[in-house]
């Protein structure tokens, strides 16, 4: 039994070709300064506190030297006694001040993290379409938890104790040079072979890291489809060959990450090995040195200590690297989505997340995305109540060959203000397509769409959805109560009349019966209601704002026919208040609409009533009378998402 396809492709598509080939770690992490800089004050103190901590540290050496050289050299038990409570007083002091950058880091990095990943969601909301058509669900998924995650960790951890550490180590080596440098000289011995080994150690692991975490995103991915579409796994007893592809991504991430492990105890053996064989030739130096007298028992102790309180310092160079260089593939993986080019003139949503998307405009008035090529209000096309008007409008997908015919060619077709238009093709034929430019949902390739006259490219796509109201064919539902959903298509203040009128447009007074009315949650993707049930909140959605432009995608292609014609009957009233383009695949759908518009070959190849149509044109009699070749999807690229 074949198993479901695993990814092999590059899973982002917007990314360098080799991540880790050109990519300085310092220059990457360098991109989080405009996050870290509201903080950089509690950061910077809790770096010097660190500094501070491992300082006072050190210090204990010094008084164990004064403590063999002075009380136990003279036999005063009232001076060891003393030393003792220096000791514990510096050991309670290092223990505090490190508790104390504790303290510090957590509440602003915790925010920094926050705020990073409300501006990775406001930016999705404004990335177009396309971009989404191209990248895996799982991939956006595991930037916006994993990797925000392992950025928090470093600028908790590894930021600072890479200076705190680098401070400790020279402060300590300066300090056991004082004391004897022939010693020093003896531990300064590995300090070549562990920075080359470092070096390596950092190109490699990059590499690495980066690919362990594209794997992450793969098998989120696969995990969130599994999730979604477990109805059609269990209907066709497919939860062995999706076991199966789980377990060859699962399988190939380990491996990766047992990459990792060998990496990092390679250099865990050298930044360990070398530096305790340095300590154990000091000590067989400086023994030799007690014996001849040329050196006290206090100040070999002291070198020792020293020495010893070092090891934790160098020993973690290399996970702290390791834990730097994935931060830094996280950061080069959080910006490949934050680079991405926005739609223009659709606001940011709000941090708070409550009404994203709300305040329409904001910052959007100054004509971004405007088409200089087909500049409103230049022409005859600048009358008002013009109506949705198509001219010479073609279009390609930005990913389709170059040689390839545009699926949309010179297309003409004027909607009249008031009227509905009906749009009938076969399958392919580009219908989705079409509907899916007026609310720019897509770009047009060339030729331009006006509404009432003015250029959509014109005008703040926050002010063009608002006057656009769409239902697609396959509804889509939030994990909210149905009013929630329903809403989501009016006003601000909307209530619960606006509520009411548009579920009995939509035929959808079901919501009035469920458990809590409409207050149920309806639940994730709206998967506890029928088919027929989303899409009559989908199409209470798009009716219940009293939309200036109304686009149906087959709005009415799961109903029952009675459902249908009650739907139709109430449906004609609000399309008699609208201007309205209906794709159409069954006659009753076409009878909504005051003329049809035929879809063939990219063009446009008739327009007239159904009546007309019929007499007149044989392909459009053809679709009609159900042999004209419908099928499941709309257009060639649906199949992507698309």
């Amino acid at each position: 039994m074949p198993t479901t396809p695993v990814p092999t492709k590059d899973p982002a598509p917007d990314a360098a070709p080799d991540p880790a080939g050109d990519r300085s770690t310092v220059r990457a992490l360098l991109r989080l300064w405009p996050y870290v800089r509201p903080v950089r004050a509690r950061l910077g103190t809790a770096a010097f506190v660190g500094i501070l901590a491992s300082c006072v540290g050190l210090v204990i050496p010094l008084v164990l030297k004064w403590m063999v050289d002075g009380p136990v050299a003279d036999r005063d038990p009232a001076g060891v006694w003393l030393g003792a409570l220096y000791l514990l007083l510096l050991g309670l002091a290092e223990a505090l001040l490190f508790g104390l950058r504790r303290w510090l880091v957590a509440r602003p990095l915790a925010g920094v993290e926050a705020g990073m990943r409300a501006d990775l969601y406001g930016h999705l909301q404004r990335l177009p379409v396309a971009f989404h058509d191209r990248w895996p669900s799982g991939q956006l998924l595991s930037r916006g938890t994993t990797d925000l995650m392992l950025l928090r960790m470093f600028l908790a951890f590894p930021l600072t104790f890479l200076l705190v550490n680098g401070v400790t180590i020279l402060v300590g080596v300066g300090i056991m040079l004082v004391q004897d440098w022939t010693l020093g000289l003896v531990i300064l011995g590995p300090a070549v072979p562990v920075v080359i080994t470092c070096v390596i150690f950092e190109k490699k692991y990059s590499a690495v890291a980066r690919r362990a975490q594209d794997q992450v995103g793969d098998l989120t991915t696969v995990v969130e489809e599994s999730v979604l579409g477990v109805r059609i796994i269990k209907g066709f007893g497919r939860h062995r060959s999706q076991a199966r592809a789980f377990h060859e991504l699962s399988h190939t991430l380990r491996g990766t990450e047992l990459r990792k492990a060998r990496l990092l105890a390679a250099i865990w053996a050298v930044i360990v090995t070398l530096p305790e064989l340095a300590i154990g030739a000091a000590l067989v130096v400086g023994t030799v040195q007690v014996a001849d007298g040329s050196l006290s028992a206090g100040t070999l102790v002291a070198f020792l200590s020293t020495a010893l309180a070092l090891r934790w310092p160098v020993e973690s160079i290399g996970f702290l690297l390791a834990m730097s260089q994935e931060a830094a593939t996280a950061t080069d993986r959080y910006f490949e989505v934050m680079d991405a080019e926005v739609e223009t003139g659709v606001a940011a949503p709000s941090r708070s997340g409550a009404g994203a998307g709300a305040g329409a405009g904001a910052g959007a008035g100054t004509g971004a995305g405007t088409d200089t090529g087909a500049g409103a209000g230049t022409d005859t096309g600048a009358r008002r109540g013009d109506g949705l008007r198509f001219e010479k409008v073609r279009f390609r997908y930005p990913d389709a060959p170059p040689d390839s015919p545009p699926l949309l060619d010179r297309v003409d077709l004027h909607i009249r203000p008031g009227e509905s238009m009906a749009l009938v093709g076969a399958t392919g034929s580009g219908k989705t397509t079409l509907t899916a430019l007026v609310p720019r949902l897509h770009e047009v390739t060339s030729g331009r769409i006006t509404l009432d006259g003015e250029d959509i490219t014109a005008l703040p796509r926050e002010e063009l959805r608002s006057m656009v109201a769409v239902a697609f064919e396959e509804p889509t539902l939030f994990s909210a109560t149905v009013g929630e959903n329903v809403l989501m298509g009016a006003g601000e203040g909307a209530g619960d009349e606006e509520l009411g009128r548009a579920l009995a447009v939509a035929q959808a007074d079901f919501a009035h019966d469920l458990p809590q009315g409409t207050g149920t949650q309806v639940g994730e993707q709206g998967l506890t209601l029928s088919g027929g049930q989303r899409q009559r909140l989908a199409l209470a959605r798009a009716v219940v704002g009293r939309p200036r432009f109304l686009v149906l995608d087959d709005p009415l292609s799961a109903l029952d026919v009675h459902t249908e014609a009650a739907v139709e009957a109430a449906l004609r009233r609000v399309l008699a208040d609208t201007t309205a383009l209906i794709v159409a695949h069954r006659p009753s759908t076409v009878l909504l609409a005051d003329r049809v518009a035929l879809l063939s070959g990219g063009r446009v190849a008739a327009v007239g009533t159904h009546q007309e149509l019929l007499r007149t044109n044989a392909e459009y009699a053809r679709l009609m009378s159900g042999h004209g070749g419908h099928g499941e999807s709309e257009d060639p690229q649906e199949g992507d998402g698309r």
